[in-house]
């Protein structure tokens, strides 16, 4: 099959709905310029009459426009009883001067007289009036059928009748919006293709929610019944549970249907983007994401390890380099020899098969796992195992001591904890304090002033993520915790692990860790160069 399929991507409009998310209008044209990059057809950009910020953003976007992308303003219908040109929103959709506008129009004749407040007569009008005023300033035109397919359900003549009012107008697209997210993928495939029969002249999106954890399996069935736009926003996130993710339906159309949706190429590039718009998003990309999250081709067990260096398709429906990705080997107590000894001949590469050292490494990791380690998690805390039993590990610096003090209750302190610590660089020792929000954001600021003086780059050092796992729930306050903490240098990122029963001694462990990989990369990249 080598159908196109256009990609109409809303992440920043559906998008923005979605709790936590907020976009400052520098955060936008970097998403604009991500999606466009990919090949996304069209980029739904905001609705120019709702806030400043769209406004400053469509001024913006005017000098830097995307070299495939169409930009889209979105708005709705006309308001009842006036005409188009007499409607502020509507007026503001062309001042944003984008090649294309989506306009949304009631389907589902509910909304029409128990939301608009206007008759069933007048709404056909709205939408008819606005996608022709539009179409009379050579726009294109997708009509969004708000709620089409719950209208479709209680009032199957009506709803078609939005849609025919919008070809009437000379919509170009016709979309079908499960605005509510209920629908059944049989469903979906069943009302799509009538409507694709019905209005053979235009083309047929679909717009789906994720409130039944089916958006991505709507939009796919949609398409096999005949849409020809699928709508989503790039890594899921919008309205309530979200909408569909296009990261997942964009290589399902081309890798498992073979559909063309992107450019030749471009499918290359999906990784990189989905985990671009996620840190623009300042959200996590959930590791579990289909095709681009890190643990989509994530192996642990020993049995798919073997596999899937044998014969990758025995464990991988797709090879991650499709999607830009990579494949891992975890790390843990059911990993096997073959791919411990993988991590060793990174560091080691003389080290063979038969080497005790691998037999004690294995043992250390089972070891190390009972204690409540736990490693697939956090790579390069084992990483620094492997160092130390190989012999290869460097001693960066050495502590002394550390002490925390919490003043509690303290009102509307910044920094409710200080950290004072004593550490030891060859025969130097230098002792430091320091202020934070919490004893642990204390100890990590103490930790690495005492040692910038000597390792400079530690000040391009930051932590991003810090999880605290109880592992014993039964011992109460005398538990063991696991301490998970992820950093960066901006160019890097790496996790790291700490184990005790004292949640302080936990987060060293893991902070020093954190410190001394970092150290490590550093020196590795030097010596490199």
């Amino acid at each position: 099959m080598d159908k196109k399929i256009y990609t109409f991507d809303s992440t920043l409009r559906d998008g923005m709905q979605g709790e936590g998310i907020a976009f400052s209008v520098e955060d936008k044209l970097n998403i604009v310029h991500a999606l466009d990059k990919l090949g996304i057809d069209f980029i739904e950009a905001g609705n120019p009459g709702s806030n400043p910020k769209d406004l400053e953003f469509f001024r913006r976007i005017a000098t830097e426009k995307p070299r495939h992308a169409k930009l889209c303003a979105f708005g709705s219908t006309r308001r009842k009883n006036i005409c188009p040109e007499e409607d502020a929103n509507v007026c503001s959709l062309l001042e944003a001067e984008t090649p294309a506008v989506s306009i949304f129009g009631k389907a589902w004749d509910l909304h029409v007289l128990k939301v608009l407040n206007t008759t069933l007569e007048e709404n056909l009008n709205m939408i008819e009036s606005t996608v022709a005023y539009m179409k009379r300033h050579d726009k294109y035109v997708v009509f969004d059928a708000e709620h089409f397919f719950d209208g479709y359900m209680a009032n199957p003549e009506y709803a078609m009748l939005a849609l025919d009012a919008a070809a009437r107008g000379g919509a170009d697209v016709l979309c079908l919006c499960d605005t509510n997210g209920g629908t059944f993928p049989t469903d979906i495939a069943d009302i799509t293709g009538r409507m694709v029969r019905t209005f053979p002249e235009a083309e047929i999106g679909i717009h789906c929610h994720n409130d039944t954890g089916m958006a991505v399996s709507q939009t796919m069935m949609a398409v096999e019944a005949g849409a020809t736009q699928v709508q989503g926003t790039f890594i899921g996130y919008g309205e309530r549970c979200g909408n569909a993710n296009l990261s997942t339906i964009i290589p399902n159309l081309e890798l498992k249907r073979g559909y063309t949706v992107l450019g030749k190429g471009n499918l290359k590039r999906l990784t990189e983007t989905a985990r671009q718009v996620a840190d623009i998003s300042n959200i996590w990309l959930p590791s579990g994401s289909p095709y681009v999250g890190s643990s989509a081709f994530a192996h642990k067990g020993g049995m798919h390890i073997d596999g899937v260096k044998k014969i990758r398709e025995s464990f991988e429906h797709v090879d991650p380099q499709s999607v830009g990705n990579n494949r891992r080997y975890l790390m843990s107590e059911v990993s096997g020899k073959a791919t411990i000894l993988k991590k060793i001949q990174r560091i080691e590469p003389s080290v063979g098969s038969k080497d005790p050292v691998v037999g004690e490494l294995v043992d250390k990791l089972k070891q190390l796992e009972f204690e409540g380690y736990q490693f697939e998690a956090a790579e390069q805390s084992f990483e620094l195992v492997i160092r130390r039993l190989l012999g290869k590990y460097k001693k960066y610096f050495e502590l002394e001591y550390f002490k925390i003090i919490g003043e509690q209750p303290l009102k509307d302190a910044e920094y409710p904890s200080s950290a004072i610590i004593k550490v030891k660089v060859g025969d130097e020792s230098r002792i430091t304090g320091a202020e934070g929000d919490g004893p642990v954001h204390a100890l990590d600021l103490a930790l690495r002033n005492a040692l910038k003086g000597f390792y400079p780059s530690l000040v391009d050092m930051r932590l991003v993520d810090y999880k605290v796992r109880v592992l014993e729930s039964s011992a109460t306050t005398a538990a063991k915790v696991r301490v998970l903490i992820e950093s960066t240098d901006g160019k890097h990122r790496w996790n790291t692990v700490g184990v005790s029963t004292d949640i302080i001694e936990a987060s060293f462990l893991a902070l020093t860790d954190s410190i001394e990989y970092k150290l490590a990369l550093d020196e590795n990249e030097n010596n490199t160069n």
